[in-house]
């Protein structure tokens, strides 16, 4: 049994690879979009801001996770695997068709649908949590569209004596500090999420891991705090998966929804990372693509409404829509197969 809740918790380390790696657009695409940095230099900027994150982020995000979407009593390490499958699935799919969905309601997504399976509709936690959760799917996309529309129109203002080149300059390099924000922003926010996953596994093992020794005695938990290796593990396995990149979705929010330059890239960037960054220090588990996609929606309107892209624009609401319900939909059927195998 020992080596299964192992298993699981490697799992559980790749799905935050995946996340940093299917994600790696909301800190990249941008930058990469207005050709301030080469692909290259981009991840190893994007990902070494991804793991600062974790000296100064806390961790209301990750006990959100753990305590607010199910029940904590009905989690076992079925329910924790089914969940992980269920996110790991849909963000595979969503980045085979270079469709910048959340991979954070993903997971929530597919949490709720292993809950849902092993104990009915009372396993949800119907409360703030999933209030904030649901709303935060129309609210933050338009936070960060407002953020980054009323930063291009400050931008504007300042800057409006100063002639086209001298600003694109100077916004050449303003961007490598809002690339280093947002990319600190989605760190913070989004490998909470998988270290409130691995906690409510431990958790839930507890009684097993009390009697283990060796490597496995760093297993059991104790008191309400998140263990070291649980936050440094996260963390690196997010900013290795932002490292390796995940081009095909770089593409659509770099250059598909508006084009961009310095200046934009500059208003959606920071616009993005205030939204993500008071959404975590509220402890709200927010979408960071919702948010930095709306954000370059925002900067991009203000050249003129028919900048953006709105096609494809409808193709990612769409997709974001569905994103709970299809990963929900992949757990359910993962937990009653491995129910069906034995497995417990």
């Amino acid at each position: 049994m020992i080596y299964y809740v192992a298993a699981i918790l490697l799992i559980a380390f790749v799905f935050d690879f995946i996340n940093g790696f299917h994600d790696s657009a909301n800190s990249i695409a941008t930058i990469v979009g207005t050709r301030v940095l080469s692909p290259g230099a981009a991840v190893v900027w994007a990902a070494f801001f991804n793991f600062t994150a974790a000296f100064t982020a806390g961790e209301l995000v990750a006990k959100a996770i753990q305590t607010g979407i199910i029940r904590t009593d009905i989690v076992t390490p079925n329910v924790i695997l089914a969940g992980l499958l269920g996110a790991i699935a849909w963000n595979l799919i969503t980045w085979f068709y270079g469709i910048p969905s959340s991979s954070s309601h993903a997971l929530i997504g597919g949490y709720a649908g292993a809950g849902v399976a092993k104990a009915g509709w009372g396993a949800i936690t119907w409360g703030t949590k999933w209030v904030q959760t649901l709303s935060f799917i129309v609210i933050s996309p338009l936070v960060g569209g407002l953020a980054g529309f009323l930063l291009m129109v400050a931008v504007y203002w300042a800057f409006r004596n100063m002639g086209p080149a001298r600003v694109d300059r100077f916004f050449r390099s303003a961007q490598l500090a809002s690339s280093a924000l947002l990319s600190h922003a989605h760190g913070a926010n989004d490998a909470q999420k998988t270290m409130g996953i691995i906690v409510g596994l431990l958790v839930s093992v507890k009684p097993l891991t009390a009697a283990q020794t060796g490597i496995f005695r760093h297993l059991y938990v104790t008191g309400d705090g998140i263990p070291l290796w649980v936050k440094m593990g996260a963390y690196s396995a997010i900013s290795l998966g932002t490292f390796f990149g995940g081009w095909r979705i770089v593409h659509t929010m770099g250059s598909r929804i508006t084009r961009l330059r310095p200046v934009s890239g500059f208003a959606a960037e920071t616009g993005g990372a205030l939204a993500i960054s008071i959404a975590t220090h509220f402890g709200i588990p927010v979408s960071t693509t919702h948010t930095i996609a709306g954000a370059i929606m925002g900067a991009g309107a203000t050249y003129r409404f028919s900048a953006v892209r709105w096609g494809i624009a409808r193709r990612i609401v769409w997709a974001w829509i569905i994103t709970i319900p299809a990963s929900a939909a992949v757990a359910a059927l993962s937990y009653w197969a491995l129910a069906a195998v034995g497995l417990r």
